[in-house]
């Protein structure tokens, strides 16, 4: 019922055409605007490390011009090149003013180390001390200094550290610049200078480089290790992050990449400082869940309205397709009474539409098929009638004829009481057949009439004739057309009666079934060749009742004929000759009639 009712394809139709582009359009819009959203967080990020980077480049080439600043003062120099000037007090007093300027020259530095080249001199100065000349017997700073004297630019940072100040209650961070003081344009080395500087700063400027807890910031170096992070993380040791090692081993000043592991999902961006300043990372990480925050409120807000939408789009799809089907309802309604015989249909207008004015000319075609109906009915009826009454008029005088003749016969022998009972079987078989107002009987009538026609016959025959009646009692009240069975009688007295060579005998069946009832004349005659039942069966599928040289098949056509008027193609007239000599005819019958059971009627 779902796949024939067009009400439900109509809605199907008109849901499936408006929330599949709506739907589809949520999520396309969704989809492009995480992807927009996500290009412009990733070129916000980016511009945004590329800030830090200048800031954080800025910072180190200053702390670093601090450190370049010494080839500006002569006497330093020269006190770099032969140490053993330190008993001069110009030279000490000219290295303790450099080294005092370069100390407070920014507030985050925190210690200055000298390392002389030559004799092994380490020179120090603290803000809680003063410049300190000392013996370097052995010095923690070796591999940095070899690492900065590598170095293409003379200069290392030491990755974040602690460091004790004798007067300090506990260790503090610092991160260190160190520079190998070249004598230019010489190539040979005078010292190796540590710059002790807070990370304060770079926390400074790298705080302002992300937000919060919905984003990670890093600070690396060139080999892995950990300036600043924003997270609090455990350490994991000497492991180091695999992460890490991908941005290493990218080889590249800046770049981005999405990144999937266990603790993190999301994308990765990352800029480099210069060699000049250190060569550092900086590596922002932000997960999907923030890049797509703006793309969830956005969904959100489409998928309420969506929601609110689709409410609306099913509501009116629901009133589109009531109003249009509606009316296509009440018309098949009307068509299925129409069908089943029903022809006084009546609704209400559906409007000025096309449904309405569609409405309006099947009631005008209704009305009219019905008038039609109703003329061609009263002219079938009566057609019918006057039919009866020609097939009627037609058994009478060939039946009168035989009659009379019987009773001539009596007459001649002078056999009064027998003259008599034959008249007047005679005028209650002519009374039977010549009333008009009767077309269906009960069998009971019919064998009656049947059975005094056979007694009227047997007066005339005497022994010659014999017929005998089985019957089923409860078929006698079943209504059948009048006059079947003794027109099939008299036919055997007309063609093989005479013709016979023992005592004639007919014999008249009656029974029935469920749905039929079987009605069978048979006698002893001569019977009927082949080739004359043929032409029989010819006569009787002819739509005319009589033609010239069938005066013989008048009562065989009579009855077929009327058999059809009553009861169309359910009824049955056969013919068949029987083994032993004679004729049977077979008459089948429906109980229930064709048309209804006004039918019967037809012929009052």
């Amino acid at each position: 019922m779902f796949k024939r009712s067009i009400r439900n394809k109509l809605i199907v139709l008109l849901m499936v055409a408006t929330i599949v582009p709506f739907g589809a359009s949520i999520i396309i819009t969704y989809y492009h605007t995480a992807e927009s959203l996500k290009d412009q967080a990733i070129k916000e990020n980016s511009n945004l490390l590329y800030q830090g980077k200048v800031n954080l480049e800025g910072y180190i080439n200053e702390l670093d011009g601090l450190t370049l600043s010494l080839y500006n003062n002569p006497g330093f120099i020269n006190f770099l090149k032969d140490p053993r000037k330190e008993n001069n007090y110009q030279a000490v007093e000219a290295v303790r003013n450099v080294i005092s300027t370069i100390l407070y020259a920014e507030e985050n530095i925190k210690r200055v180390n000298i390392a002389v080249a030559k004799e092994d001199r380490l020179i120090t100065a603290s803000r809680r001390s003063t410049v300190v000349f000392s013996k370097r017997l052995t010095n923690a700073n070796q591999e940095y200094y070899e690492k900065a004297e590598e170095s293409p630019n003379n200069m290392f940072l030491e990755p974040v550290h602690k460091i004790k100040d004798p007067d300090e209650k506990k260790p503090e961070n610092v991160i260190t610049l160190h520079r190998s003081l070249i004598n230019i344009p010489a190539d040979d080395l005078l010292a190796y200078i540590s710059l002790e500087f807070s990370p304060d700063q770079i926390t400074n400027i790298s705080r302002n480089l992300y937000s919060g807890e919905n984003e990670e910031f890093y600070i690396i170096s060139p080999e892995g290790d950990m300036i600043y992070r924003s997270t609090d993380e455990a350490d994991n040791g000497d492991k180091t992050p695999e992460w890490i090692d991908w941005v290493i081993g990218a080889n590249k000043e800046k770049g981005t990449a999405e990144w999937e592991e266990d603790t993190f999902s999301g994308v990765m961006i990352y800029d480099q400082l210069s060699q000049n300043s250190g060569g550092w990372y900086l590596v922002k990480r932000v997960p999907y869940t923030t890049l797509y925050e703006s793309a969830f409120s956005v969904a959100k807000i489409n998928i309420m309205f969506g929601v609110v939408g689709l409410c609306l789009v099913i509501l009116a799809t629901l009133f589109i397709s009531v109003r249009i089907t509606s009316p296509i309802r009440i018309l098949l309604k009307n068509i299925d009474q129409v069908e089943k015989g029903n022809l006084d249909v009546r609704f209400k207008s559906f409007g000025n539409d096309e449904i309405g004015y569609l409405g309006d000319r099947f009631r005008q075609m209704i009305d009219k098929i019905n008038d039609l109906i109703n003329r061609e009915y009263k002219l079938q009826l009566e057609n019918k009638t006057n039919q009866l009454k020609v097939l009627q008029s037609q058994v009478n005088p060939h039946f009168l004829y035989n009659a009379l003749q019987s009773i001539g016969t009596a007459a001649l022998k002078n056999q009064g009481p027998q003259i008599y009972s034959s008249v007047t079987r005679l005028s209650k078989i002519m009374r039977y057949s010549m009333n008009m107002e009767e077309g269906m009987v009960p069998l009971q009538k019919e064998i009656d009439h049947t059975k005094a026609y056979l007694l009227l016959q047997k007066e005339r025959f005497g022994d010659q004739l014999q017929f005998n009646f089985q019957l089923d009692d409860e078929a006698l009240g079943f209504p059948v057309p009048k006059m079947i069975l003794q027109p099939l009688v008299e036919n055997y007295f007309k063609h093989g009666f005479d013709a016979r060579e023992k005592t004639g005998e007919v014999k008249i069946t009656c029974r029935q079934d469920e749905f039929y009832l079987d009605l069978l004349i048979e006698d002893n005659g001569t019977g009927v060749s082949e080739s004359r039942l043929e032409e029989i069966r010819m006569h009787l599928m002819n739509d005319r009742i009589g033609q010239n040289g069938e005066s013989m098949n008048i009562g065989l056509k009579n009855v077929y004929v009327r058999l059809k008027l009553y009861y169309g193609r359910r009824a049955y007239l056969q013919l068949k000759n029987l083994e032993q000599g004679g004729l049977l005819v077979s008459i089948k019958l429906p109980k229930r009639m064709e048309g209804g059971k006004d039918e019967s009627n037809y012929c009052g």
